[in-house]
């Protein structure tokens, strides 16, 4: 296992970045362990409300090499969503709620992060006239 599986509820309002990714919609946003605001924390997660964060899961272990382990699989899934951070988000900051089924400890600092939480993440659009 990847990780240990919990659930937890979280909101904010920051900048989600989202993006396809194999049939998925993915959001990406990030938080802080701490007043800092460094945003060392990656929460990672499929937007369709019916999906799981497993998919995340299930995605790295198809595309990672046979030998990769669990830390090679979480550094797969932050580095998915942060090379399309660095190219632009197809979404303003925004308010979201994210339901996160697990969370994994990287054993060192990951582009930035040390901790990945994934689940399913909601996204809270401004109604349109």
């Amino acid at each position: 296992m990847s990780g240990k599986r919990i659930t937890v509820e979280l909101s904010g309002t920051s900048r989600v970045t989202v993006f396809p990714l194999k049939g998925h919609t993915i959001a990406y946003t990030n938080r802080s362990s701490d007043s800092r605001g460094l945003g060392d924390i990656a929460v990672i997660g499929v937007t369709d409300p019916q999906g799981t964060g497993e998919a995340l899961w299930r995605m790295a272990r198809e595309f990672c090499r046979a030998k990769d382990l669990s830390d090679d699989h979480a550094r797969w899934i932050i580095t998915q969503a942060f090379r399309v951070r660095m190219t632009g988000s197809y979404e303003p900051p925004g308010t979201w709620t994210a339901t996160i089924s697990r969370r994994y400890e990287l054993p060192g600092l990951f582009s930035n992060h040390d901790v990945l939480l994934t689940g399913v993440i909601k996204l809270h659009r401004p109604a349109t006239a």
